[in-house]
């Protein structure tokens, strides 16, 4: 009986973690240090776990506020160790980046939270 649970709970934990990865949209990310004012909050602080949004995800302002769970899956130049294992970051959007390209602009602190800052620029997941 107890080995037919252990078997259940971890079908449960590989269905969870297939279906929140499944559900991750790849893009790029970048990063940015200069944080005040942003195009959503001004010259409030809202402290450094924070992004911006690209020109297709920022629609007119509507993402403002929105959290993201970002996380690194790998270089987009030749830089080869520029994820940090397999951490992701949760940011919040507070700004607007046009013409950023990437997805992404990250804060210079969440961006090294899960990938070298010498990269400049990463492929990612965020959901």
């Amino acid at each position: 009986m107890k080995l037919c649970n252990w078997m259940l709970l971890a079908l449960a934990f590989l269905i969870i973690y297939f279906i929140s990865n499944a559900s991750a949209t790849p893009g790029i990310a970048t990063f940015y240090t200069n944080y005040r004012p942003s195009a959503c909050y001004g010259n409030q602080d809202e402290g450094v776990m924070i992004g911006a949004a690209s020109d297709p995800l920022w629609n007119n302002g509507a993402i403002c506020g929105k959290y993201f769970t970002v996380r690194c899956t790998g270089p987009t130049n030749p830089y080869p160790k520029s994820c940090k294992g397999k951490n992701s970051v949760r940011i919040k959007i507070v700004d607007h980046c046009p013409g950023c390209g990437g997805t992404l602009d990250l804060s210079k602190e969440a961006f090294a939270a899960i990938a070298d800052p010498v990269a400049g620029r990463i492929k990612i997941d965020y959901s």
